[in-house]
């Protein structure tokens, strides 16, 4: 008698093998919302023109080794007259040094958008941090965090820099933090309106009495909501870092090593190089500050328009 034949495998379990995960469901749904939201963000004349200049100037900025040789930012290597307007191979003239202004333009985009990002990514994390566990636990965590939020708004940004920045030294790694570290309060105040208005949705006392903790909550169910709105302030967030980095190094307080476009502008008004013959060592930099956070600016109000439902239906 021969044995008997395995059974046929069950309709339920080839469908339970072909099934997607919830995590590819979940990617699925991301890109689709992504899809669209970059759907609606084409339809804004503005944010495309900004984006189109933001992604010219990084391009710039990646590739300063290539458009413009390193050796021309030492003044030792300058053979150019000092102070010299636009001539064939300085374009937009030259400094005090001899260098020429449009090499030591390229190479402080470099620094002026890097310290534009990372600083950026500092204020958006803090204050990420401190709006979403403010509005998740409320009462005497909410009033502690937002009184110290209180207090980095009442005190001015510029003295305080000022005074971080004599006290830590000029560099690059301490503009970073002095800028990170005093422009996110309004951020955290942002991100918590946002967070007090998830905490009161109904999934969340759902997750909440199927035992979900507090990290779990925050991360899966608060950030997600509040994510939208942290990525538009984001984007706007590095037009006021740029200009914070400007004003620092315009007084001396950035890192004289390293060009950047505040640096340019202290160099130039403080060594007379629009009175001596060349304006446009001044003007360059101005102008080109001037784009870029004009730029971010309509990136960040034409993705704002585009997470927010109710912007765009005005």
């Amino acid at each position: 008698m021969s044995a008997p034949s395995a059974p046929p495998a069950q309709p339920a379990a080839r469908a339970a093998g072909t099934a997607p995960s919830a995590r590819q469901i979940a990617r699925v749904r991301r890109r689709r919302a992504l899809a669209g939201y970059w759907r609606e963000y084409r339809k804004d004349r503005g944010g495309m023109i900004g984006l189109v200049i933001l992604l010219a100037l990084i391009v710039v900025a990646l590739a300063a080794p290539l458009l413009a040789s390193s050796s021309g930012l030492n003044a030792a290597f300058a053979t150019y007259p000092a102070n010299a307007g636009p001539g064939l191979h300085y374009p937009l003239g030259t400094d005090a040094d001899g260098r020429s202004v449009l090499t030591v333009l390229i190479w402080g985009s470099r620094i002026s958008l890097l310290i534009g990002f990372t600083a950026t990514f500092l204020s958006i994390v803090i204050g990420g941090v401190i709006g979403i566990v403010a509005g998740h636990f409320g009462k005497v965590i909410d009033n502690l965090l937002m009184r110290v939020t209180d207090w980095f708004l009442v005190v001015p940004f510029l003295p305080l820099a000022i005074v971080l920045a004599k006290t830590l030294g000029p560099s690059l790694g301490v503009i970073i933090f002095v800028i990170g570290v005093t422009s996110w309060p309004g951020t955290a105040r942002i991100i918590r309106a946002q967070a007090l208005a998830v905490e009161t949705r109904p999934y969340l006392e759902r997750s909440r009495a199927l035992g979900a903790g507090h990290w779990h909550l925050m991360s899966k169910h608060v950030l997600p909501n509040v994510m939208p709105l942290l990525l538009a302030n984001t984007i706007l967030t590095v037009a006021g870092v740029i200009l914070a980095e400007t004003t620092l190094s315009f007084l001396g307080l950035g890192d004289p090593l390293r060009p950047s476009w505040g640096e340019m502008l202290n160099e130039a008004f403080f060594t007379g190089g629009g009175a001596a013959g060349n304006q446009l060592w001044l003007l360059a930099p101005g102008v080109a500050i001037i784009v870029v956070v004009l730029a971010f600016t309509m990136c960040g109000h034409a993705l704002e328009t585009v997470l927010d439902p109710k912007l765009r239906e005005r």
